[in-house]
């Protein structure tokens, strides 16, 4: 019996290397990884030149305290700064733990300028910000929340598209709007542009914050860098993580110097937030996603993925009801039962993972060949044929 605490219904194989899109398994065999940990392995397993940032920096020091200055933190948020709407950033280990941040640094805003009874936030309902107690209760997920009340209070919600309740949610209380540009675990569902910027609109006109959570959709997955930048908007506050560290633990929250301004000494703080191990990954992977043509070459790629996908729904239109997402952040909506589809995946070596809405998700690295996505096409073909 395992010693682990039962959180995860965990499938039964393990794994003892990987490479680039690749897994290889105790069981002996190799698998198409669409999982990447989640949206997490955004240069594939054990990237040479994310192992080569690893290994020199572990050579010469892994963690020092927040209270001295560290280069490598300094470095990396330079170019972030740089890359992005942000002037500063704060940086964690995760991203429940950024956006706990986010929430903080929106409440602390209100409050330095003397607005402290305006610290509410309003979410969509069933989206996901994590599993703190606080983000669980943002999410308003039943099945998050069950069993751990009493209630963290502070959120007002909505449902997903409806703009009248959104408007109508917004009280003299109302600090931030805060969304999943394309909500992830909630069934990659994507925020139209339009939405977006109305949003922003929104914001602006009630004097309040938008929080945009790019968490998982973040980080080049979408085709840009933040998958707000389709919508030609900037929004004030954005916690980050998954990708950013490209298998090593990394969370941010990136802020304007409105929010920024709200901030002090002892007011928030992390242990091992921003330390130099951690910071040489998220510096190597900026290196890489930003080197002419990576994006591009993400778009270009997920908009062929998206398409071959369409042309399997138009052929099996009773077990698969829709194709969603941007880049290669992508789920099939199904008319046929999540886990077995997941499961016949699996049996034929190509590794999904499940979302809300019977949705399956396709989380492919970032540096993904078009070989490599014709045969994720070729297996899920052949798992549609199958059911006939």
């Amino acid at each position: 019996m395992s010693a682990i605490l039962n959180t995860y219904n965990r499938k039964k194989i393990s794994f003892k290397r990987g490479k680039g899109s690749f897994l290889y398994a105790t069981n002996g065999k190799k698998y198409l990884d669409f999982v990447q940990g989640i949206a997490v392995n955004c240069l594939g397993h054990s990237n040479d030149y994310l192992n080569r940032a690893i290994l020199n920096q572990s050579k010469k020091l892994w963690h020092v305290s927040n209270a001295f200055t560290i280069p490598e933190q300094e470095k990396l948020a330079r170019k972030l700064k740089q890359k992005t709407f942000a002037d500063f950033i704060f940086f964690q280990n995760s991203g429940a733990e950024a956006t706990e941040a986010a929430i903080k640094f929106a409440r602390r805003y209100f409050y330095s300028r003397g607005q402290k009874r305006k610290n509410r936030v309003l979410c969509i309902n069933n989206s996901f910000h994590g599993r703190t107690l606080a983000t669980i209760f943002a999410s308003n997920s039943k099945k998050a929340t069950e069993g751990f009340y009493p209630k963290v209070d502070g959120f007002d919600h909505f449902n997903f598209g409806d703009h009248k309740a959104l408007e109508k949610a917004i009280t003299s209380r109302t600090a931030a709007i805060m969304v999943e540009t394309i909500l992830g675990e909630g069934g990659i569902k994507v925020i139209p542009d339009f939405c977006l910027k109305g949003l922003r609109k929104l914001c602006n006109k009630k004097k309040i914050l938008l929080i945009l959570d790019e968490v998982q959709c973040g980080i080049g997955r979408s085709g840009k860098f933040f998958a707000f930048e389709y919508a030609k908007i900037k929004p004030d506050i954005v916690p980050i993580a998954k990708g950013i560290g490209g298998g090593f633990p990394i969370g941010a929250v990136l802020v304007n110097k409105k929010v920024a301004s709200g901030m002090k000494p002892g007011i928030h703080g992390s242990t091992f937030g921003g330390n130099p191990l951690a910071m040489s990954a998220g510096n190597a992977v900026m290196d890489v996603m930003f080197k002419k043509g990576f994006l591009s070459n993400v778009k270009k790629n997920g908009e062929y993925f998206i398409n071959e996908l369409n042309k399997i729904r138009e052929k099996y239109p009773k077990i698969i009801k829709e194709v969603r997402g941007k880049g290669l952040l992508i789920g099939l909506c199904l008319q046929k039962d999540q886990t077995k589809f997941i499961n016949k995946l699996l049996d034929n070596n190509l590794l999904s993972i499940r979302a809300a809405e019977n949705v399956v998700r396709l989380l492919p690295p970032l540096n993904v060949t078009k070989k490599e996505i014709n045969l994720a096409l070729k297996i899920l073909n052949n798992v549609c044929e199958s059911y006939k």
